[in-house]
């Protein structure tokens, strides 16, 4: 599979995750088939574009040629006969796309690379009523997929290597950063370290110790900053100074253990439920969901642009 040529890629679904898949492609010169049971998909798809094509990767092509390559194809047999990439954007019911990869194992082209967006569930179970799942790969994005990097690729049992490897070029060729995961594990790794944080910040919220916008402040004006440009591991080997990660561990970091006992455990009950809803529509319902995303994706490809710039004067 050629990283460069133009080609044809099916995108199942309309929704969060689907509306910035398609506008990628599009702007990697993809031609682009929308499969989507919604009669609004192309009202939504073009609202979608409209919002998401200023934060595209430098480079991209214009916004005006998106509708030459673009179409909607609701008959999920045909979307799927002859393309070269099927993208895959069900909610998350395992029964629901287990019966879609069935119907695309039928149609689709047997050279044809299939991925799914899930993030939770492994390619072996999302294939298993296909004749061959071998060409089946999790590819989940992290939101949204058009301006964050990171698509976490996730193999089974049946999957093919050179499945996998196509899996990892392909993303590659549209900006994106692929990570293999070395073992299949429930929700994979960034929803994992995603969820460790929300726990804790619902916890911290509930006990009142912050109210949720101040708890917000505390991440984007601390850990979110340090961790847009480095990881966990080295910002703690940065902390030990000369003596790197090795000290930090003995010193800083000898009572981790300690710690995680007295981390919060939030039951996620109807009034934390209400108390978290009520403060975030106070904090930000005054605000229009386009309005936040275009804040949002602002400042995300702004972080982007910086640390490439940087990279490059390296």
């Amino acid at each position: 599979m050629s990283p460069h040529r133009q080609r044809t890629v099916t995108v199942i679904g309309a929704g969060t995750i689907g509306l910035g898949w398609i506008a990628l492609f599009l702007g990697h010169g993809h031609r682009v088939r929308v499969n989507s049971r919604r009669a609004q998909a192309p009202r939504i798809v073009d609202e979608a574009l409209e919002l998401f094509a200023p934060f595209l990767p430098p480079g991209s092509a214009d916004p005006a040629t998106f509708s030459a390559n673009l179409e909607f194809v609701p008959d999920l047999e045909k979307a799927v006969a002859d393309a070269d990439v099927i993208v895959e954007n069900a909610p998350e019911n395992l029964e629901l796309k287990q019966e879609l990869f069935e119907r695309i194992g039928k149609a689709a082209p047997k050279d044809a690379l299939l991925l799914s967006s899930t993030s939770t569930l492994g390619p072996d179970a999302l294939g298993a009523r296909m004749a061959d799942s071998s060409r089946l790969v999790v590819g989940h994005p992290f939101n949204p997929p058009h301006v964050v990097p990171l698509v976490e690729v996730v193999a089974g049992e049946r999957t093919s290597p050179a499945a996998v490897s196509e899996a990892v070029e392909f993303l590659t060729s549209v900006g994106r950063t692929p990570v293999v995961l070395r073992k299949p594990i429930l929700a994979f790794a960034a929803n994992r370290l995603q969820s460790a944080l929300l726990r804790e910040s619902v916890h911290l919220v509930r006990e009142g110790v912050v109210s949720l916008e101040e708890l917000d402040q505390v991440v984007t004006q601390s850990v979110g900053l340090r961790w847009a440009t480095v990881g966990p591991f080295l910002a703690f080997h940065l902390g030990g100074g000369q003596g790197g990660l090795r000290k930090w561990l003995g010193t800083l970091g000898a009572n981790l253990e300690r710690g995680w006992e007295e981390l919060g455990r939030p039951p996620m009950d109807e009034e934390t439920i209400n108390s978290l809803i009520e403060q975030a529509e106070a904090a930000y319902g005054d605000r229009s969901y386009e309005e936040l995303v275009r804040e949002r994706d602002t400042k995300q490809t702004a972080i982007l642009r910086t640390l490439a710039e940087v990279s490059r004067e390296e």
